[in-house]
């Protein structure tokens, strides 16, 4: 089957969509995370629309401080007016058991959130940096975004990770390259209980881990012990004995009791590790 060649545009062409879909809003409040698509949207939007473009930043007990403290600066860089606003997914019934339909419970509290800041500053619009590649199927969050009405200019305009990732190169900015993130809560199966302390000590071991240089990794957590997911060509280096020490010492300090390498590496299409006594 052909494919038409407008199916996939070239990056300029996308931009120069996301541009319409945005200068249509009349003003928009984009959901900054700090990652490279929202970041990209964030500083489309104040080319665009100047003071009528806000980033909002929602603060959860969910995503580390420090990637909340990296989207204040992303902004005050891009010169988009930013604002914080909390949000405790925890204290919604039920969602501290981790459930299945977690990322969309979350994303529901997030948006609502997200609304309240831009319509106090008279902004209707919202918009996330969805784009092109992400579907449905891995990101249940996407439900929750359609019955909010958040609009998604950069899926709608055809740009996918890459093209997004060089459009953010060509802009400069320094997330262009960035692995991509997730919430504290997908190391954790379906079913396990979240708890502060938890979400904390698998951020304390991540972020341990980023300072011996591995820049992906995934503590996933199970009970008193934590499994260790890096990319495949990073499982030799973090096997060496010095590097091993160091890890194992990391993992202590976080709280766990033993930490294991799994073999399989990073499986990004797979957030959730499975339960405990069952093959990955």
């Amino acid at each position: 089957m052909n494919v038409n060649r407008f199916d996939v545009p070239a990056p300029a062409e996308g931009e120069a969509a996301v541009r319409r879909l945005l200068r249509a809003t009349g003003g928009v409040a984009v959901a900054l995370s700090g990652g490279v698509d929202s970041t990209y949207l964030a500083a489309v939007a104040v080319d665009t629309l100047q003071d009528r473009a806000l980033a909002v930043t929602v603060c959860s007990p969910l995503h580390p401080p420090r990637e909340r403290a990296a989207a204040a600066r992303l902004a005050a860089a891009l010169g988009i007016a930013h604002v914080s606003v909390s949000a405790d997914p925890l204290g919604l019934p039920g969602f501290a058991d981790n459930p299945p339909d977690r990322c969309y419970r979350c994303k529901s509290l997030m948006y609502a959130r997200i609304r309240e800041a831009a319509r106090a500053r008279g902004l209707e619009a919202v918009a996330d940096g969805t784009n092109a590649d992400d579907r449905e199927a891995d990101r249940p969050g996407l439900r929750a975004a359609r019955e909010y009405g958040i609009l998604t200019p950069l899926r709608d305009a055809g740009l996918g990770k890459q093209a997004v990732r060089a459009l953010a190169r060509a802009r400069g900015l320094p997330n262009a390259d960035q692995p991509a993130q997730s919430c504290l809560a997908t190391r954790f199966p379906h079913g396990a209980r979240l708890t502060p302390a938890a979400l904390r000590a698998v951020d304390q071991f991540e972020h341990a881990l980023h300072a011996l240089g591995f820049a992906v990794c995934r503590a996933r957590c199970h009970g008193s012990r934590v499994r260790l997911e890096l990319e495949p060509g990073a499982i030799a280096q973090a096997a060496a004995p010095a590097v091993r020490a160091r890890i194992l010492a990391a993992a202590h300090d976080a709280g766990f009791a033993s930490a294991a390498l799994d073999l399989a590496g990073y499986r990004p299409a797979h957030p959730n590790p499975p339960p405990e006594g069952r093959t990955p």
